[in-house]
């Protein structure tokens, strides 16, 4: 009878491929694994930037109010009146839909992009966008919006404008990806550029859906002919617009 030797695994020999298979394999896995670190580190890096910028805007606005009250305090004491700066932001309501609109308006309305009722958009005021207002002032209600009333508008209602698409901003990738190239890397940074009119309005303005908000509650008059100074519902409502806003909101 002839005997056999059963090999032992160290004599078996593995194909060079199979071989070259499994070197292939642990290095393409233990290179996931340095990219997965990288990109957490990066994650965290990241993070904790946008909390910074965030802090830095905050304390901003906090530093401006102080000195707003600063200085109203300062001329009581003198016996002298405080003028505030002229506002470089309205926030533009449409009240009335497209009948009987003559041909300027109309195109106006179009220009300010707003061609539904309670459409909503930011605008930069300026002699020529203070001249647009005048022409439509019938069929807008607007004024001066507060930082309270831009963040809540942005971080409820807020779309991206992205290849002709309106996209939900719901998360910071989609500011980055629209308006990275101007430093806009987040919420706080599409808020901060909006509120303080920067370098970028435009771009970031544009870069938003107008706002679709919703009818308020027993604000509107029965007819909306009248302006808001003669008790009626049009024209400029300087920092009234933030509580009309609000209710829409």
């Amino acid at each position: 009878m002839v005997a056999y030797n059963v090999p032992a695994a160290n004599d078996v020999l593995v194909p060079e491929t199979l071989l070259k298979k499994n070197q292939s394999n642990a290095k393409a896995a233990a290179a996931l694994v340095a990219k997965k670190a990288e990109a957490k580190k990066a994650r965290i890096a990241k993070r904790r930037d946008l909390f910074k910028r965030a802090a830095t805007y905050h304390a901003e606005n906090k530093a401006a109010e102080r000195r707003e009250v600063f200085l109203r305090r300062q001329a009581k004491k003198n016996g002298d009146f405080y003028v505030p700066a002229q506002p470089k932001l309205v926030f533009v309501v449409r009240i009335r839909g497209i009948n009987n609109i003559a041909p300027k308006p109309r195109k106006v309305l179009q220009l300010l992009r707003l061609l539904q009722i309670n459409n909503g958009v930011f605008v930069k005021l300026n002699k020529a966008t203070s001249e647009m207002l005048q022409l439509v002032q019938p069929y807008v209600a607007y004024g001066y919006p507060n930082q309270k009333t831009i963040r809540e508008l942005i971080y409820k209602r807020g779309y991206a404008k992205s290849n002709k698409q309106r996209i939900p901003i719901h998360d910071n990738s989609v500011i980055e990806k629209g308006l990275g190239k101007f430093n806009i890397v987040c919420v706080e940074d599409l808020i901060n550029e909006i509120a303080t009119v920067g370098p970028h309005f435009k771009e970031a303005s544009n870069f938003l859906w107008p706002f679709k908000l919703s009818n308020p509650n027993k604000l509107w008059h029965a007819r909306k002919f009248l302006h808001f100074v003669e008790g009626g519902d049009a024209g400029d409502r300087e920092n009234f617009i933030n509580k009309l806003v609000q209710s829409m909101n």
